[in-house]
């Protein structure tokens, strides 16, 4: 494991956010990892933050009331499909989605919620911020990404709003 400024890899964590990296919970002995294709790097209150948009319905909000902290995951070269497959369509309340696709679990002894070695650039977040999005004060232009005719249930558009988690970055590694 190499410590690493997150902002050092920052055109790297963009360019693969739109692809699809990990986001990565833990709530007891639960670990759940999501695709996420919305994030944003930066600084609030003169610290690191990575924010991340969660659906209201979704397994990870569930893990994020219940512990904090999350990783995010960025590969370095190309994204394991199987593992973007397996964790951008299936639901970590009902699969295992870590013995599932595979994926290898990094531990770090001073935080809470393991990296994924597949997707080696890991960032550890505490969350100090989170704020319901509202969906009338959205820009029209966006609000298909919310079509009220579909149930929370579905994997990819949904009438849910996001919920904002600001990540404060305590933490960057190399897994690899």
């Amino acid at each position: 494991m190499q410590t690493v400024n997150a902002f050092d890899y920052a055109e790297t964590i963009v360019k693969a956010l739109s692809r699809g990296i990990l986001l990565t919970t833990k709530a007891g002995e639960k670990v759940n990892s999501m695709v996420i294709g919305w994030g944003t790097l930066g600084i609030e209150w003169g610290k690191p933050i990575f924010a991340a948009y969660v659906r209201e319905g979704r397994f990870t909000r569930e893990q994020l009331d219940a512990n904090p902290y999350f990783t995010i995951n960025v590969p370095l070269e190309k994204a394991d499909p199987e593992i973007i497959r397996i964790c951008g369509s299936k639901c970590g309340r009902d699969v295992d989605k870590v013995k599932e696709s595979g994926m290898t679990l990094v531990e770090h002894e001073d935080f809470s919620v393991p990296g994924v070695e597949e997707f080696p650039l890991t960032l550890e977040c505490k969350v100090v911020f989170r704020q319901k999005q509202e969906i009338d004060l959205i820009d029209e232009r966006f609000h298909g990404a919310y079509p009220q005719d579909v149930p929370g249930t579905n994997p990819m558009a949904n009438r849910d709003a996001h919920i904002a988690y600001y990540g404060e970055i305590v933490g960057a590694y190399l897994a690899k």
